[in-house]
């Protein structure tokens, strides 16, 4: 709730659907990356549990922009556009459990699954700035026969 509330406080500000949504996604990741980072060099459980929380906080601060998304870009088709964001969302929480699992297997080191999360987040900070939800998608509807 939290990053939908500030988004739209940057909205309202700003006036730009890009800064309010590219610009919150880019800073959460990127400050979720550098809360996981100090994972890399600790073994003190409180470091460890503080680290975790302040990172889920700032990848959850991402989820409320990212569901505007859809419906700023297609707005005739936001259930559509919604689920398909949502099915690629929940196909990534199938196969990362099994793809650390199995990192870890093959690797033993714990510490791996954590660098390719701080990895996915720096690319995805990256890639935020190719959503363009000032762009509306349009279609044309089929002319009957």
């Amino acid at each position: 709730m939290l990053g939908g509330l500030v988004t739209d406080r940057i909205l309202k500000t700003t006036g730009s659907l890009a800064k309010a949504r590219s610009t919150m996604v880019a800073i959460c990741m990127v400050l979720s990356a550098l809360s996981l980072l100090p994972l890399m060099f600790t073994h003190d459980l409180t470091v460890s549990v503080i680290c975790l929380s302040a990172g889920f906080f700032f990848a959850e601060m991402v989820i409320g922009p990212m569901w505007a998304v859809p419906m700023d870009i297609a707005q005739e088709l936001s259930g559509t556009a919604s689920g398909m964001m949502n099915t690629g969302s929940a196909l990534a929480a199938i196969i990362s459990p099994v793809a650390g699992g199995l990192i870890i297997d093959v690797s033993g080191n714990w510490e791996l699954p954590f660098l390719g999360t701080i990895a996915l987040m720096a690319l995805g900070a990256l890639l935020s700035f190719r959503m363009a939800p000032e762009q509306r998608f349009s279609f044309e509807t089929p002319k009957a026969a």
